[in-house]
């Protein structure tokens, strides 16, 4: 077993339980790409097993703290079997959910989310990728599902070294084998997962349901896995401001393929105004209102910058009831965090510019390189350029299958606000 060695020092934010080990904690030691080593303290105290990755800054992302530990395929049937079991603590109305959240479930670099009879997993990191074919076979025997995607094409790889991967790893032609008891029976871990050819069931176009409505989405050709399913509690909540305050006027602001769209409909919206630079994504949203029932002559989908339109709707002195900005990811790390804080700001000062007193704003932001409180700071900036007061009424997050846990505060990277313009 091949094992690194922190500096002197270095070892307080594992004691603490967080597991990532930085490129300049290292004293010494290496391993190959996704390879466990032993992490020790500098005089030599056993730290944790971790998963090593010879390229990224986060040069190890820890599996376990207990030294008697094997990670192995028995380690991930339990970290599996005890995420799924997690889930069930939440009351989620909807057959799209998450059930593996990296970190948080003890599982570094995987994500893994369920569309109905459909799993779809992006393995990010060195270690979840050397375990792949094992964790692929543990998943389809936790789930009792045949079918599941590959959506391995996130920027992060290029960082641990990775090729982008896509594709069907079972449900396409070529099932996985079936994960058995024995240890010995399971492929090595690092060992090629053989994809499957075409068949006659291998869409990658899903139906969902949340709530009481539809929504239409494409695992291959999605953003993230398929769906933004972290903002599934938000679309409920959005569409409970609707009904209760029934808004008119309503603005989705990178509306991609539509929820908060059909919230706001279901909610009782008079007309809803989408806007994405994306014309696919419109497309999908326009199916997603007509799914749901819903005239299309409430809606107006618009192919536009955000940014631009916005301005546009200021100097035409258009007003609505209530927005929602939900813009990509503007800061992934902190290193970008000044510049995406200029870009969240102008949004939202053009946002509260446009809302008619008593409007409601739900203003987003995803950027792990984004805290809570410089959020928060963002928006009241927004709100002094734009000569504008409001109320926060709630403060959101990422829907509860999306857990941060208290020894891993990077966890929280989708905040939310939901501010109410003073009259």
């Amino acid at each position: 077993m091949k094992s690194i060695r922190l500096k002197e020092g270095k070892e307080r934010s594992l004691l603490r339980r967080h597991p990532w080990i930085f490129d300049g904690a290292i004293a010494r030691g290496a391993a190959d790409a996704g390879e466990t080593v032993r992490v020790e303290s500098h005089d030599g105290r056993f730290l944790a097993w971790a998963a090593f990755s010879p390229t990224s800054r986060i040069r190890a992302r820890v599996w376990s703290f207990d030294e008697t530990e094997r990670i192995d395929a028995s380690f991930f049937v339990a970290r599996i079997t005890a995420a799924i079991s997690a889930r069930a603590l939440f009351d989620i109305k909807s057959n799209g959910l998450r059930l593996v959240h990296g970190e948080s479930d003890g599982l570094p670099g995987l994500v893994v989310d369920r569309y109905g009879d459909t799993l779809v997993a992006q393995f990010s990191s060195c270690g979840s990728e050397r375990f792949k074919s094992v964790i692929v076979q543990a998943l389809l025997a936790a789930t009792g599902l045949t079918r599941l995607y590959e959506r391995s094409d996130a920027s992060v790889r290029a960082l641990e070294g990775l090729p982008e991967a896509t594709g069907w790893l079972a449900g396409s032609g070529k099932m996985a084998p079936t994960l058995v008891a024995s240890r010995t029976a399971l492929p090595p871990e690092g060992a090629n997962f053989p994809r499957g050819g075409p068949s006659e069931n291998c869409s990658t176009e899903i139906t969902i349901t949340e709530g009481d409505w539809k929504l239409n989405l494409d695992v291959a050709e999605g953003h993230k896995t398929g769906f933004y399913l972290d903002q599934r509690d938000s679309r409920q909540k959005f569409a409970s401001y609707t009904r209760r305050l029934g808004f008119k006027r309503v603005l989705n602001c990178y509306c991609y393929t539509g929820g908060f769209t059909v919230a706001a409909l279901a909610g009782g919206a008079a007309h809803v105004t989408s806007i994405d630079s994306s014309g696919p994504a419109l497309e999908l949203a326009a199916a997603n209102v007509a799914l749901n029932g819903f005239d299309a002559s409430r809606t107006t989908m618009r192919d536009a910058d955000v940014n631009a339109a916005l301005r546009q709707y200021v100097s035409s002195g258009v007003t609505f009831d209530a927005i929602v900005l939900d813009p990509p990811k503007f800061a992934p790390t902190a290193a970008h965090a000044d510049r995406a804080a200029r870009a969240y700001k102008d949004i939202n000062r053009l946002a509260l510019m446009l809302l008619e007193p008593g409007g409601v704003l739900f203003t987003y932001s995803c950027s792990g390189g984004i805290s809570a409180d410089l959020f928060h700071k963002i928006v009241a900036g927004a709100g002094l350029d734009a000569g504008v007061d409001a109320f926060i009424s709630e403060r959101l997050g990422g829907a509860p299958d999306h857990p941060m846990t208290v020894t891993f505060p990077e966890g929280e990277y989708l905040k939310g606000l939901v501010l109410v313009k003073k009259r």
